[in-house]
């Protein structure tokens, strides 16, 4: 159901509106801090697959990909949620609802992130620019998927899991097992995390006829549900170290996640969904942080 805003005026409001201002609100329209989710274990796919000889170039365009793709997907997704977002009562500062940030203000940048995206991807192994419509199908079928099917949340887990995926392919040109392994951990890991986060619109979806872990068992048993997610997450993470002989510092970042996890899963259950905030997903990203710096350090270990 829309709403009765004046959408005609939302151009005008941000033509008004200062350079600096116009860019602030597109960077909180796409959420730009939540990039330390997936930028790390990037990072992490290219060290593996480069077995610690990184290429710095590689590293800058793979870092414009994943920036340009997620930024993206994110301008994407508002922009296809903007029919529900204005009827939900927690969205109300966001800046396409709250008119700071115009549909051709989100046309402009995706094309621009788009322009980026090509170009980046064109600068690595040849292989990923005819991968790049695979990747990219999660992206864009992401918005679509809270109306058809409670497991949107792992296919946002999937859009978020390709970065690691490119990263290990733009070295190798080609898909192993260790980067199926490492993509399966880091979908999980975000898929687990939005089951909660898409927990506290039970009610929401419901009267909207959206779908989410939450609308078809439960908030109770959908968080259950993540708690499961991330321990399997934790065991494949620990496989993945086995799997490729990594030091123990490696499992001491994976140790840390797991505290990390444990932490975000019990403040939940502590203090309800009032608990999500910016702070909330910065800790979050603290998974993919340690677990990134740990396998560097493990890594340079045995370089030496």
């Amino acid at each position: 159901m829309q709403s009765g805003r004046p959408w005609d005026l939302t151009k005008h409001r941000e033509e008004k509106a200062s350079l600096w201002q116009r860019l602030n609100a597109h960077l909180d329209n796409i959420a730009f801090y939540q990039t330390i989710f997936s930028l790390p274990f990037a990072y992490m796919a290219v060290l593996l697959a480069s077995k610690g000889t990184v290429d710095w170039w590689t590293m800058l365009w793979v870092t414009m990909t994943i920036v340009s793709a997620r930024s993206a997907a994110l301008a994407l997704d508002n922009m296809i949620d903007l029919k529900y977002d204005v009827d939900q009562p927690r969205f109300q500062q966001r800046p396409m609802v709250a008119g700071t940030v115009s549909r051709h203000g989100v046309h402009v940048l995706i094309g621009i992130c788009a322009a980026v995206l090509v170009f980046s991807v064109l600068q690595l192994n040849p292989i990923c620019i005819k991968l790049l419509p695979i990747a990219a199908l999660p992206f864009v079928i992401y918005p679509f998927m809270k109306r058809y099917t409670c497991f949107c949340h792992y296919i946002c887990g999937i859009a978020v899991a390709m970065a690691p995926a490119g990263g290990w392919v733009a070295v190798t040109g080609t898909i192993d097992y260790p980067m199926v392994v490492l993509f399966l951990a880091v979908t999980l890991w975000i898929g687990g995390f939005d089951v909660v986060y898409g927990a506290q619109d039970e009610e929401f979806d419901k009267a909207h006829g959206l779908h989410s872990m939450a609308v078809a068992l439960g908030a109770k048993n959908a968080l259950l549900l993540a708690k499961i997610t991330h321990v399997i997450t934790l065991c494949i993470f620990f496989y993945l170290g086995q799997l490729l002989s990594l030091g123990y510092m490696y499992y001491i970042g994976v140790g840390i996640a797991g505290g990390v996890l444990y932490f975000q899963h019990q403040i939940i259950a502590r203090q309800g969904f009032k608990a999500f905030n910016r702070r909330y997903y910065l800790r979050n990203g603290i998974v993919s942080v340690a677990i990134f710096l740990c396998t560097l350090m493990s890594v340079l270990w045995e370089l030496k």
